[in-house]
């Protein structure tokens, strides 16, 4: 007899009625959790709860026998779960004296208020808001920014790990030129630099810039030059403190990705790394080029000194705040804080999902954004990818998008999007595809690049494609660990 046997109607509303119950307790449940949003964001807060429960246990057999019956299979719930299921028990005759208020068109109405009040109204031609990364060159050709405008351009971006206050100074003046010329509008992001940890060689190649290196060879991480010959490899991170939380074995990763290399030996202040794959096209590593730590816990703020130089003028010119390499809840409320000691106005903060941990927190972020009123989410898939492995990319991007449908919060889709198209003139079949997925989200961020006018046609076409061929797949839900570890701890309790 076959396991896929039809289940018993009866059954189906048994297993529905037990998570319709335990739906209605979470209210009560989360009491303390719920105690600190804002009164706006309450049913959202309540629904990523609710979505949190329903995703702790497997229900892929239940959602094969919905389906085979012709009924909900809970797969597209993500804004409304409650809601679904009584809507679901309701064609199996279940009678509810009080509906969920949390509807589908809530939901979407939530998140598209909140999108507008992020990015701006979107422009007709566009199903998503898109976000263009500035560079002081665009300056240099007049009229350009304009040109970005009248494309699609609706949130112009300014990264503080690049250039200057003077120079973001100029960025903003010609946003603000060019949008009244056009009678376009344009928000401004800012992203803060944050502990964005980068290669200082010590050693040799420090004048050059540069030092070969080939598998099999030994290298070292120390803050200091001294004890070490000339002709050794030392290579110093930016941000103090980091080598103490090397443990032998963790991998470390340079050049996003390109060059892995693992901790062989530890001493009191300096590491030894031993190199395991090149991917690069030249054998080198170069002075500048990003670390990354997958396997440690470094236990360094997320807001760093150099970010707090920066708020006055962030909070002064944004409208809306890039944290990067938020970590923890506890590391955004200490952002709001120094931001609000600034001023009773602050921008609204974009968490930029980038780390491991900031995966793991992802439930605890969000809650945490819902203090305020708005926030929104950026999945920066250039450091998350390094972080997590590449090969979880699409796993965790996709879980990232639903927890924050549930949470209501828009979602920026960030990095490569269109590469090849905006470095060389033309896109690869894969980035087609992919920039086909960045339009499910309610902005794309894209880079700067010799190309962007390109990016900027080509992406709206796609997008317009994409969005109209749009059904959601029915999707089967096996445990989320992400819901798992969130709701284990008040288990404990």
């Amino acid at each position: 007899m076959s396991s896929l046997m039809a289940t018993p109607l009866q059954e189906i509303k048994t297993q529905l009625a037990s998570l319709e119950l335990e739906m209605q307790q979470v209210p009560l449940r989360y009491a303390d959790v719920l105690k600190k949003i804002h009164p706006d964001n309450l049913p959202s807060a309540i629904n990523l709860l609710k979505y949190l429960v329903l995703r702790k246990t497997d229900i892929q057999h239940l959602q094969y026998e919905l389906h085979r019956n012709g009924l909900s299979s809970l797969a597209s719930c993500e804004s409304h779960t409650h809601r679904q299921i009584q809507v679901t028990l309701e064609r199996l005759g279940v009678e509810f004296p009080e509906e969920d208020a949390c509807t589908l068109a809530f939901g979407c109405k939530k998140i598209e208020n909140s999108s507008r009040r992020l990015f701006g109204d979107k422009l007709a031609e566009w199903p998503s808001s898109v976000m263009v990364t500035m560079d002081p060159s665009f300056l240099d050709e007049p009229g350009f920014v304009e040109q970005l405008l009248k494309n699609g351009m609706g949130v112009a971006r300014i990264n503080c790990a690049h250039d200057d206050i003077p120079s973001w100074d100029k960025m903003v003046e010609e946003i603000r030129i060019a949008s009244e010329r056009t009678g376009i509008p344009c928000k401004i992001h800012v992203d803060l630099a944050g502990p964005k940890i980068r290669t200082v060689l010590l050693k040799q190649g420090r004048k050059e810039g540069r030092v070969p290196i080939f598998q099999g060879c030994k290298i070292w991480l120390s803050e200091e030059a001294e004890g070490f010959g000339k002709s050794e490899i030392v290579i110093s991170p930016n941000e103090p403190g980091v080598i103490q939380y090397l443990n032998v074995g963790d991998r470390v990763f340079f050049d996003d990705g390109l060059i892995l290399a693992k901790v062989e030996k530890k001493q009191r202040d300096a590491v030894q790394l031993i190199i395991e794959r090149i991917s690069s096209k030249k054998p080198v590593l170069k002075a500048g080029k990003g670390i990354n730590f997958p396997d440690s816990i470094l236990e360094i703020s997320s807001l760093t000194s150099f970010d707090r130089e920066c708020l006055p003028w962030v909070v002064f010119n944004a409208d809306t705040v890039g944290f990067s390499f938020v970590r923890e809840a506890a590391d955004l409320a200490e952002l709001r804080t120094a931001m609000k000691n600034l001023s009773d106005t602050i921008p609204h903060i974009i968490l930029k999902i980038e780390t491991n941990e900031a995966v793991v927190n992802l439930p605890d972020l969000l809650l945490e954004g819902m203090v305020e009123p708005v926030f929104g989410v950026m999945i920066a898939r250039g450091d998350l990818a390094v972080e997590i492995g590449f090969e979880r990319l699409v796993e965790i991007q996709e879980e990232i998008s639903w927890l924050c449908e549930a949470a209501h919060a828009p979602v920026i889709w960030a990095t490569q999007v269109l590469e090849s198209l905006r470095k060389y003139g033309i896109a690869s079949r894969a980035e087609i595809t992919d920039a086909g997925r960045a339009a499910m989200a309610e902005c794309i961020m894209i880079n700067k690049g010799g190309h962007i006018l390109e990016v900027l046609t080509a992406l709206r076409d796609i997008a317009k494609r994409s969005r109209a061929l749009r059904v959601k797949n029915r999707l089967t839900f096996r445990p989320l660990k992400i819901a798992e570890n969130f709701l284990s701890q008040f288990e404990k309790e």
